[in-house]
């Protein structure tokens, strides 16, 4: 008996994406090997250590502002002289960031600029807008402020492992490091982070009709020919996931090139990945390739566009083949490939978010199978429908911002709520 999605099962038994998302990932052991590299060329890479901190960040209390820092007690000491001195405070001593003051004389004030340490004595900031420095007797500025009201205690103090406590896991390992954690890891003095490798990742089209843009002006096209454009954004995918990809090209449509390109592909790389081919017809030659040099466990998904993909093992390299058309191998990368890429590289939050927003279109003609819809987020807070939904329409995954998960059977009517899944969540 044979599974759907099995490469030998009946065509019409596809397996669903839940299921084949399930099974792919379970294929995708993380890489074993780890390299150490500076903070600074860490963005995008995954984190292969929890990141524990040595110290409390921030590693005092300090001023988040520039202004004084003062007593409580004895503002509402000041306060209640009479006048002209009523709020009134001499200035003791003068704090910038990067320097350390003295305990804080009673009856007196700090000046304090933003980052500087609190001194002792001190249990507030008045920030200066709200202070008036009084005028000495030349005319000039004095050594005395006047505050109008009594501080809360604790305004404007960043309080010392507010941030970051001794002893705390920052950054837990399998994280994917952002600009912001490269910036927090910095924070707890991390000048080197340990990472998991790269996937190398060796990528090839096949087709006869392919061209590659430069290589033929458009008028010179042959009847039939047309640009590559799936290597285009595949290669790009595949850096911004941190990989390292060998372009191997385009292959002819033939079964003895394609069985060629599989084995010299599999000899250096963890990753085989091709754009075509794995259809039925007489030019598809992807998956007697496979089979004759290794195994296909999943063949054909339940999903518009998309449904020509194959997962299998070449020698020790992963294998998947996506559809020739654009828009579906734009689409199954994102849904498939992404995840396995970042599982291979011991991602532990790789899960795909959708929110709920309201169909500002509708969608009488729904499919058997769980359909992406080309997207984008308009003013009023709805969604729009990019009017060609056609597998082979690229300019749909550029005019939009996102994708419907919609699941099959499933008509949409204007104001229903889909899923929507923003390609920021699937491109960043």
């Amino acid at each position: 008996m044979t599974r759907p999605g099995s490469p030998d099962s009946p065509r019409a038994a596809l397996m669903p994406l839940d299921d084949a998302l399930s099974q792919l990932l379970a294929f995708a052991v993380p890489l074993a090997d780890i390299e150490f590299v500076s903070t600074f060329e860490a963005d995008g890479r995954v984190l292969a250590q929890d990141l524990v901190s040595d110290l409390q960040v921030p590693p005092h209390d300090n001023s988040s502002m520039d202004g004084y820092a003062v007593r409580c007690f004895d503002v509402a000491q000041a306060l209640q002289a009479t006048a002209p001195e009523a709020g009134t405070l001499p200035v003791s001593q003068r704090i910038a960031a990067g320097s350390s003051g003295v305990p804080l004389a009673p009856m007196t004030v700090a000046r304090i600029f933003t980052g500087a340490p609190i001194p002792f004595g001190a249990d507030a900031v008045v920030m200066q807008e709200d202070c008036e420095v009084l005028p000495g007797a030349d005319g000039h500025s004095s050594n005395v402020v006047r505050i109008k009201s009594v501080p809360a205690p604790g305004q404007w103090i960043r309080r010392a492992g507010e941030d970051v406590t001794r002893g705390a896991v920052v950054l837990s390992k399998g994280e994917l490091l952002t600009p912001a954690a490269l910036g927090l890891a910095a924070s707890i003095g991390m000048n080197l982070l340990q990472v998991a490798r790269r996937p190398r990742v060796a990528l090839f089209s096949t087709g006869d009709e392919l061209v590659m843009p430069g290589d033929v002006a458009p008028e010179q096209m042959k009847p039939g020919a047309i640009y590559n454009s799936n290597r285009f954004f595949l290669r790009a995918l595949l850096l911004r996931l941190g990989c390292e990809v060998s372009d191997l090209g385009i292959v002819p449509d033939r079964l003895d090139a394609t069985v060629a390109a599989l084995q010299a592909a599999a000899q250096d790389h963890d990753l085989i990945l091709t754009s075509g081919g794995v259809s039925v017809g007489e030019e598809d030659h992807i998956k007697p390739a496979v089979q004759s040099l290794g195994q296909l466990d999943l063949w054909q998904i339940a999903i518009k566009p998309g449904k020509p993909f194959a997962y299998g093992r070449v020698a020790n390299a992963h294998f998947i083949g996506l559809p020739g058309n654009p828009v579906s191998s734009f689409v199954t990368f994102l849904l498939l490939v992404r995840p396995f890429l970042l599982e291979l590289q011991g991602v532990t939050h790789s899960a795909i978010k959708s929110i709920a927003i309201p169909a500002h279109f509708t969608w009488a003609r729904a499919d058997k199978r769980r359909e992406f819809l080309r997207v984008r987020r308009n003013a009023a807070g709805g969604l729009d429908l990019f009017a060609n939904q056609s597998s082979g329409v690229l300019t749909s995954a550029v005019w939009g911002d996102g994708l419907v998960d919609n699941p099959p059977g499933q008509a949409i009517a204007i104001g229903d709520h889909v899923r929507f899944i923003p390609f920021s969540e699937l491109l960043g």
